[in-house]
């Protein structure tokens, strides 16, 4: 049963410490947001000024706490693949149930609402009077919410995973012996590479000026282009083979786990670019070093894709067709 793997127990146990550890901080958040006015020189004022501290320092640990789960999670999901007939990758897992995708999506929606709140928390600190207290805690109470419908995704995912049936491997979820044409939009590879870097210079030139909205959209484009980028060009070059399009064989210890650094890179960048905006509009001003690093990990992200491909053909004096 899968439940009863080593990784899931862990994983399952931690995910429900910390659900229990956010209710917490939930019921002391309403408190908080009821009563507060940090002007009044009350002991009931005083004393939420001593439980927003404390919730604060909860919600901060287990945000962290969460972000440094996705990580595990996504190697719980690879040792299941060992055990479940057809996957030889998260990916077959992953595709095991209905509920697979959509958990991964909400995971990544998690993991970036999270560390919009941490930059809150942070400028709110830097602060003498906590003139973001009010909106980071009304914003905690949507992360909780995703977080709880999270929990029970995690849940209904793993319970729904048969170790009977068989599932497909990458190559048949990814298209490698499918037919039809897989990229968005219909667009073939060399007008896909086109619009990746043609995205990151868009990406570049926002990131350096200040529309954030339209930083925001170009973000998420490139997030989306980037994604199909990786699995069905630029990933081929990590496994040196032009029929393996996979986005999670390159987190395995065969390829040096260097799909956490690709991937990390790029799911960095895109947060970035997306949190100067939601920051914009929770604290009222700008945060200008979100575009920066948004323009920093893109970079990285770009240069990384390219390097193994440059690398290949200097090696081979060829590309992959």
């Amino acid at each position: 049963m899968i439940l009863l793997a080593n990784e899931v127990v862990v994983f399952l146990f931690l995910e429900t410490v910390l659900l229990v550890l956010l209710t917490v901080a939930l019921v002391n958040s309403l408190t908080v947001l009821r009563g507060w006015d940090f002007s009044a020189t009350t002991p009931a004022q005083y004393a939420l000024e001593k439980r927003a501290y404390l919730v604060v320092l909860v919600i901060l640990g287990t945000l962290i706490f969460k972000i440094l789960l996705l990580p595990f999670f996504s190697h719980t999901i690879d040792q299941l693949a060992s055990i479940i007939p057809g996957a030889m990758c998260g990916a077959g897992v992953i595709a095991s149930n209905s509920f697979g995708s959509s958990l991964l999506l909400l995971k990544v929606v998690v993991l970036y609402m999270a560390g919009i709140w941490l930059l809150a928390n942070r400028e709110d600190l830097r602060a003498e009077n906590h003139p973001h207290l009010r909106a980071k805690l009304q914003f905690f109470l949507l992360v909780f919410l995703a977080v709880a419908v999270e929990s029970v995704l995690d849940w209904l995912f793993l319970l729904n995973i048969s170790t009977l049936t068989p599932v497909q491997c990458c190559s048949g979820i990814y298209g490698a012996v499918g037919e039809g044409n897989p990229l968005p939009l219909g667009l073939d590879t060399n007008t896909l590479l086109a619009v990746f870097y043609l995205l990151y210079v868009l990406v570049v030139v926002l990131g350096l000026m200040r529309y954030n909205l339209l930083h925001l959209l170009t973000s998420a484009v490139f997030l989306y282009f980037g994604y199909y980028a990786v699995v069905y060009f630029f990933g081929t070059y990590v496994y040196e083979l032009p029929t393996h399009k996979c986005p999670f064989c390159m987190l395995q210890k065969e390829y040096y786990y260097f799909g956490y650094l690709l991937w990390g890179s790029l799911l960095t960048g895109t947060f970035f670019g997306v949190a100067g905006f939601v920051l914009r509009v929770l604290l009222g001003r700008d945060v200008d070093f979100t575009r920066r690093w948004a323009v920093v990990f893109h970079t990285i992200f770009v240069i990384t894709c390219s390097i193994y491909v440059g690398g290949f053909y200097l090696r081979n004096g060829v590309l992959l067709s």
